[in-house]
């Protein structure tokens, strides 16, 4: 029987998410990948009791994480009822829906019929009444955003949802959302974007700051971008890394040998400030206070504890910010 660290919230850093009341970790854990039909059962609940009994209170899936789709959730919902779900009360449950799920016209998009049934078969596959936060993952320019918002809307008044997050909205997108949210009174708190020290898109488009002007909570995804900010590919591409066995989201020709000399660059920033390559990647996002939590994605329990690593050294010297621009920026 699992039974949770009696220290795991002495392991832990805590930020509130934007003006709302809740409080998440600074590292969460994604389920995006490893969690799926394809992986072994006991390494992911190891990681899963691995990231609560270091404070990781908060787990992000999606209704077509997989392989095949809704295997994620499903798998969670058997480590919940390995010992996990004893401490509901002390986890936060994110799903998602937007991109296609099931065959015909209602299994994609951003629809009320689709939305709400979409939750309603998350709800199902991982044994729960309801979850922490419910997103939209993407904006769908084929439904009117007032049916999306009033469906989120609608989706927290039946209890099945306590928060609202949008995914993949850009600046524009958002405060068009916002507008609606608050008029209906909907409980919005988070946008998940991606964002790395190569990836800078929430900084030019302007949804970073927009989104700490007006009090929204901002968590991140793919900060490693895929892995190739750790130590992972410096000496060539192993054969057991996912773009060999899953090329899907990082391809071959994007590892470059331009771009692995940058790598090399930014871990000797790394090793200097006394951190790995991931931790300090990982710290650059958390810098300035605008991140509520980083997304972390892992294959084994050891890359967990090393990535929470990464709250201990969140301050930057300018000459550390100045370098790691000139590296990631040219």
């Amino acid at each position: 029987m699992y039974i949770a660290d009696k220290k795991r919230y002495e392991k832990m850093k805590y930020s509130r998410c934007g003006n709302s009341g809740l409080m998440l970790p600074q590292v969460s854990l994604g389920l995006w990948h490893n969690f799926g039909s394809n992986g072994n059962f006991d390494n992911m609940t190891e990681m899963c009791y691995t990231a609560f009994d270091n404070g990781i209170t908060h787990f992000d899936l999606a209704n077509n994480y997989g392989p095949v789709a809704g295997a994620a959730e499903e798998n969670f919902g058997r480590i919940l009822k390995r010992g996990l779900d004893a401490y509901r009360d002390e986890i936060i449950v994110s799903t998602k829906a937007g991109y296609g799920m099931w065959q015909g016209p209602y299994g994609d998009g951003g629809s009320k019929k689709y939305l709400v049934a979409s939750l309603d078969q998350s709800l199902k596959r991982m044994g729960l009444d309801y979850v922490d936060i419910f997103y939209h993952h993407r904006p769908d320019p084929n439904t009117p955003l007032e049916e999306t918002v009033r469906a989120l809307d609608g989706i927290v008044k039946s209890g099945k949802a306590l928060y609202i997050g949008i995914s993949n909205y850009n600046r524009e997108q958002t405060m068009e959302a916002v507008k609606l949210f608050n008029e209906y009174g909907t409980p919005f708190i988070i946008n998940q974007r991606r964002y790395s020290i190569f990836d800078r898109t929430i900084e030019n488009d302007g949804l970073k700051d927009y989104a700490a002007y007006n009090g929204i909570g901002v968590i991140t995804f793919c900060p490693l971008e895929q892995g190739v900010l750790t130590d992972r590919y410096i000496n060539g591409i192993p054969e057991d890394s996912r773009v060999r066995t899953d090329g899907r989201f990082l391809k071959e020709n994007a590892i470059t040998e331009e771009k692995i000399n940058r790598v090399k660059a930014l871990r000797g920033i790394a090793a200097k400030r006394g951190q790995t390559l991931a931790q300090m990647a990982l710290s650059w996002i958390l810098r300035d206070g605008d991140i509520t939590s980083v997304l972390i994605g892992a294959s084994r329990p050891s890359q967990i504890l090393d990535n929470i690593g990464c709250i201990n050294n969140t301050e930057f010297s300018k000459e550390e910010r100045e370098a790691i621009d000139n590296i990631s920026l040219m």
